[in-house]
């Protein structure tokens, strides 16, 4: 796969150079590994059509959804050799490549609503995440919401002991891994685009993620239950190649900041209207049983969870927690 990165990246550099570059349109091409109706993919969209519309045509956006180009393990490499200009991975997707403070976003309870997590994503926090990105050649430009995930399995999930001995699919989180076995569990990291078949083949019992992506994944249809947890957040770090958007004239790159600060407000306003929207049809639909934890369940879940924050202090950074913390005023 590497081989064919590194062609990607070949022919993407040979097309900007040559007697027509001045005249051609500047390409971007955004890969992410989400259908289109979810709000990744629409805000991808929206940036694509205000981006081509503020800089009059100079600049050409090309977004790929549904990991079309590269699955989850592939696109980060895949825009460090500039075989893609931008991507827009999940918080987790960083810690295998070195940047593991953006795990903290992983961590179960650590976000009780959307407004918190603005206070920390609009903030000097927000800020200082965003430039440990530069050092893996990488910028990052803004933070898009999916929203709070819930949990789905074959077997009615209620209480800790539930989910002991049953296999879940993750992303490849550190963070995620310790959560799952905190709760007894065996996770399993999976690319986003190879979930579906394994729920439907029981290679995986059971997975997490938010209503949209669910829905749109159809993950619903082979999953019997699924419980309305809200225990952990989604989000994505829209980044574009460091030396592509360095290279930009001043001016484009100031229209292209100007379509992206629209483009994510218009994505995290769609967010929490989509993941209701999904919900409701996944409960319309009759394939899985919507379950709502009491009080009672949900302060033993909780609990069950809150050993996670000490085994993954040392990788994610102890300060760095406390410092989200303190941001948020969350109590653990």
């Amino acid at each position: 796969m590497r081989k064919l990165i590194l062609a990607a990246a070949s022919a993407a550099m040979f097309a900007v150079v040559g007697p027509a570059a001045a005249q051609s349109p500047i390409v971007i091409k955004f890969s992410h590994v989400v259908a289109p109706n979810t709000p990744k993919g629409l805000a991808a969209e929206k940036f694509k059509e205000l981006a081509e519309k503020y800089t009059a045509g100079k600049v050409k956006v090309e977004v790929y959804p549904n990991s079309q180009l590269y699955k989850d393990k592939e696109e980060l490499e895949a825009l460090q050799l500039g075989a893609v200009q931008m991507l827009a991975p999940s918080n987790s997707k960083f810690g295998p490549i070195g940047v593991r403070e953006f795990e903290v976003f992983d961590l179960p309870y650590i976000l009780s609503d959307l407004p918190t997590l603005r206070k920390v994503t609009d903030g000097p926090l927000g800020t200082k995440l965003l430039k440990l990105l530069d050092g893996k050649g990488m910028t990052g430009l803004a933070y898009w919401d999916n929203g709070f995930k819930i949990m789905s399995a074959n077997k009615k999930l209620v209480a800790p002991a539930d989910y002991k001995g049953l296999k879940f699919r993750i992303q490849s989180s550190k963070v995620l891994d310790a959560q799952f076995r905190a709760l007894g569990a065996i996770p399993q990291v999976m690319a986003f685009s190879e979930v579906y078949q394994a729920l439907q083949t029981g290679v995986v019992d059971g997975q997490e993620n938010t209503p949209s992506n669910m829905y749109t994944q159809k993950m619903h249809e082979v999953q019997k239950f699924t419980t309305l947890t809200n225990h952990g957040y989604l989000g994505y770090v829209v980044i574009v190649n460091k030396k592509f958007w360095d290279d930009l004239p001043a001016n484009l790159r100031t229209e292209l900041d100007k379509a992206m600060k629209e483009a994510s407000a218009y994505g995290n306003s769609l967010s929490a209207k989509e993941n209701e929207d999904a919900l409701a049809e996944m409960q319309k639909s009759g394939k899985t049983e919507l379950v709502k934890l009491t009080p009672e369940q949900d302060a033993a879940m909780r609990k069950a969870m809150e050993s996670v924050y000490g085994d993954v202090a040392n990788r994610v950074g102890k300060p760095l927690i406390e410092e989200f913390l303190k941001e948020t005023k969350a109590t653990n």
